[in-house]
């Protein structure tokens, strides 16, 4: 699991993005696009790259890339665009 820290000029609202896959070229571009989303929200997130299979399934993560935001999964088997991810990120603040 590979975990970074995304700061933005909205301090106190806090975020946290998993992206699930085994390190493969949309797995690796969905988490770019995590990373630009907060950066163009302005928030303060962490941005969570899941790698280890055994920590994927027991997410009950069947297909990757998958993406977490909070907890709650919004994406599973497709490469999803920074866009869409600033979407969900907004509709749960």
């Amino acid at each position: 699991m590979v975990e970074e820290r995304c700061s933005g000029i909205r301090k106190g609202v806090e975020v946290k993005i998993e992206v699930f896959g085994p390190g493969c070229a949309k797995c690796t571009a969905t988490a770019k696009y995590a990373h630009e989303a907060v950066a163009e929200l302005g928030l303060d997130a962490e941005v969570v790259k899941v790698e280890k299979l055994d920590e994927i399934m027991k997410r009950g993560v069947l297909m990757t890339p998958a993406v977490f935001i909070d907890g709650k999964k919004y994406s599973e088997g497709k490469m999803v665009k920074k866009d869409q991810i600033k979407e969900w990120i907004r509709s749960g603040m």
